[in-house]
């Protein structure tokens, strides 16, 4: 027997055919027995146990009108007695009637006597029957067998019943449609595709295309271009002469999409057709520059105000005076293609389109393989080779540049909530002035303008506190109380809250990695051409969202984070978690207490552009859209700077002017401001020596913590070689550097002239080399014997 768990089945099933959800309500059953007995009962009771409505009826004339009232999904037909009906002769009956088309017709028949030969199924099938049932009058049986038709021929027939529908709209369709075989056999046109073409679909259907007259208008390798193109399951579309029946051309613009089918196999493609905007007299051409411009017959010379926009009055119907719908919707589909908000990306699409339709087909193909590469979303991250290459660089790239794989339900990851403390002065440090911060860790801070400063050791002459202290000296430095109209206790209070939501737990993720990043940015401040190029309020900005960039991280990515589902993976739907998170908290932190708000005495309109300002560059440090910032910083700001030096380098004084236009306009003051917190937040290995190899140590504990904790949980491991047990760290940073720091530094190097950085950068890199060459794991060489 079925278990009682499996009883009652669902009331409705749902179905997809591609992205079309479909609702089906309980299956219908008729059952057709002359007389009550165990067989009937025991289909009765399975239908019931699987939720399904039945009818029962005794003769064939009231099952037939039963059937037309219900339109059962499956009809069981009693096939043991023929003294009261033909199972064949009831089956023909209702095969006769429309409505049968998608119904399973089952027949029970009776067991074969032993010994003798079992009768062929085919005078069954021939009859219109379905499949047949060998008589058992188990209810496990007979729930077994019609849960075995729902799955199999009932939901097939339900998924090509529903085509009706599909089919139903596109004989509606006002755009031409036209479907062939893989071998290119017409099997479908629409109405609309006959009134274009002037046949009728009887005179296409089952034949091939190239048994159509071709026209003559097209060049001669168009076609082989676009079976070089579908042939790949690439979708093309462009415009295409076609011979109507009477034998003049057309000019359309088509639209050809492959099909796949079973095994994966292009099995049909769908090419929907319209008349070209040529035969609605408007034409389409490119111009010297790129843009979308639009000649028009004579009598189409009227245009409205807006640029290169067509006046819908203009537009002429085909065969009628009034605009038809369909040409309305043509000429609002002109107006996209030449509005002013058009994007660059989409202008630069459409001369490639252009462009190819006149091209050899080796060009064609070329700029195919250029769409394809401009439409995709990852414009600016580099594709790597194969993962046994170099798995460091790919679980670098798979931890530090993706959201994640789907959570795995029941292994949610949930850190503290960060509360908004609200601090007495017994729980925060003893309040501190400049001039009140003990004579060692203001000597220590004497030497923080230098790229050498050892935050390490702030850290432990501050019981790990440097932020604090650190940005009390450089926020003064920088002027920052004056610019804020803000109190030095003010400041010492919001320097105080936000070290506090550090978590010192972390290895690597805590307020002295924050203080080091700060450290960094201020003395990219200080270089000519950042300060050249920069407005003290987005000094300001950097040296806020410094400080703030990492407050309350949980020492995980962000893929960890999806993977486990966590609450802040939730709020911010799997997007820059951990970078919004610490942007909004901060602001949190900050607005929640008036003795710790630095904002709460400057204007509405600057605390907006400010504002802005410091949430931009905490989102810049998301790694994700590593390489498209660092590609517009090289292309917006390096380049045409190169240039504009080399063209005036021959001329004396002309330094200045050009090069300075181009890094003050607030776009690449934008630019510049991502690369500088960028280049901050990850300068480890362009740290002195001892620094990097510290640094080294400490990202890679809190990877290995992050691995060991995903292993408990069952998570995914998003970087599998941080594995303590096997990681080899000189590796490790060995890649870290070739994919993220190098390319990087180069270009900021190029801007802010750091040859101290670049330096340590490569005696750093020389240093993992050596180890890794040694076979060595570690962070330092084995000790000799």
């Amino acid at each position: 027997m079925v278990p009682e768990e499996e009883g009652k089945m669902v009331s409705a099933t749902e179905e997809c055919i591609g992205p079309m959800r479909l609702t089906q309500e309980p299956i219908q059953v008729l059952l057709v027995f002359a007389k009550e007995d165990g067989q009937s009962d025991a289909f009765w009771w399975a239908c019931d146990r699987a939720g399904f409505r039945c009818n029962i009826a005794r003769t064939p004339e009231s099952a037939i009108e039963c059937f037309l009232d219900k339109s059962h999904e499956i009809v069981v037909v009693d096939g043991r007695h023929s003294r009261y009906f033909e199972a064949e002769a009831v089956c023909r009956l209702i095969r006769a009637t429309k409505r049968s088309e998608h119904t399973v017709i089952l027949a029970v028949v009776p067991q074969t006597p032993s010994g003798q030969e079992e009768q062929s199924v085919l005078p069954l099938l021939c009859a219109g029957l379905s499949r047949r049932y060998v008589e058992n009058s188990s209810v496990s049986a007979c729930y077994n067998e019609l849960l075995q038709i729902e799955h199999g021929e009932v939901r097939c027939q339900f998924k090509l019943r529903a085509c009706n529908s599909v089919f139903t709209a596109l004989d509606h369709c006002q755009e031409a449609v036209e479907i062939t075989s893989e071998d290119h056999v017409i099997q479908y046109v629409n109405p609309a595709f006959e009134c274009m073409m002037g046949y009728h679909k009887g005179e296409l259907i089952g034949k091939e295309l190239t048994e159509l007259p071709k026209s003559d208008k097209n060049r001669a390798d168009l076609l082989d271009t676009i079976n070089n193109c579908i042939k790949k399951g690439k979708e093309w579309q462009g415009i295409y002469y076609a011979r109507r029946k009477s034998g003049d051309s057309i000019q359309q613009h088509v639209k050809i999409t492959p099909v796949f089918g079973q095994g994966g196999k292009i099995r049909h493609f769908v090419s929907i057709k319209r008349p070209h905007s040529d035969n609605n007299k408007q034409v389409h051409k490119i111009n010297k520059d790129g843009e979308h411009s639009q000649s028009e017959s004579h009598s189409l010379r009227h245009r409205d105000r807006r640029k290169e926009s067509v006046d819908t009055r203009s537009i002429s119907s085909r065969g009628s005076d009034a605009p038809s719908l369909q040409n309305r919707r043509y000429s609002s589909v002109a107006r996209i293609h030449s509005m002013t908000i058009e994007a660059p990306i989409t202008k630069v699409i459409n001369i490639i389109n252009a462009a190819q339709e006149s091209s050899p087909v080796s060009v064609a193909e070329a700029l195919d393989r250029v769409l394809e590469i401009l439409r995709t979303t990852e414009l600016y991250s580099p594709q790597l080779a194969s993962k046994e290459d170099d798995p460091h660089t790919n679980d670098l790239v798979g931890g530090l540049m993706s959201d994640g794989l789907r959570r795995l339900s029941g292994n949610e990851y949930v850190f503290s909530k960060s509360t908004f403390p609200n601090l007495s002065q017994s729980q925060l440090a003893i309040p501190v002035t400049l001039n009140d911060i003990p004579p060692a860790i203001a000597e220590m801070l004497d030497d923080e303008d230098q790229w050498e400063f050892n935050i390490l050791e702030l850290e432990a002459a501050t019981c790990k506190r440097p932020l604090t202290y650190l940005g009390l000296k450089i926020f003064a430095r920088f002027g920052v109380c004056e610019f804020l109209s803000c109190s030095e206790a003010t400041l010492r209070c919001w320097l105080q809250i936000i070290e506090a939501n550090y978590h010192a737990s972390n290895s690597y993720h805590n307020s002295t990695h924050a203080a080091d990043v700060l450290h960094a940015t201020a003395y990219f401040l200080r270089k000519e051409k950042v300060k050249g190029s920069l407005e003290q309020l987005d000094e300001v900005a950097a040296l806020i969202a410094a400080t703030v960039h990492d407050v309350d991280h949980p020492g995980r990515t962000n893929s960890f984070l999806c993977n486990a589902g966590s609450e802040l993976a939730i709020l911010y739907n799997d997007t820059a978690v951990l970078e919004s998170h610490h942007a909004a908290l901060a602001f949190q932190l900050t607005v929640s207490d008036s003795k710790s708000n630095i904002f709460k005495n400057i204007d509405r309109t600057q605390f907006r552009t400010l504002r802005q300002a410091i949430i931009d560059m905490v989102l810049a440090t998301e790694m994700t859209r590593h390489f498209e910032h660092v590609n517009k910083f090289a292309n917006s700001i390096n380049k045409p700077m190169a240039a504009i030096e080399e063209s005036s380098s021959n001329s004396e004084g002309s330094d200045s002017e050009g090069p300075a236009s181009i890094r003050n306009s607030p776009e690449n003051r934008l630019l510049i401001k991502r690369m500088m917190i960028k280049c901050a937040d990850v300068a480890n290995p362009c740290r002195p020596l001892e620094l990097c190899i510290e640094w080294a140590g400490r990202i890679s504990e809190e990877y290995f913590a992050q691995t060991d904790e995903e292993k408990r949980q069952g998570l995914p491991v998003v970087m599998p070689v941080f594995d303590r047990n096997t990681c080899s760290i000189p590796k490790s940073q060995i890649s870290f550097i070739d994919y993220f720091i190098t390319d990087m530094f180069d270009a900021w190097d190029a801007f802010a002239s750091l040859p101290g950085l670049m330096e340590h950068l490569s005696e750093n890199y020389k240093y993992w080399k050596g180890l890794d060459d040694m076979k060595c794991k570690s962070l330092r060489p084995a000790p000799p014997p």
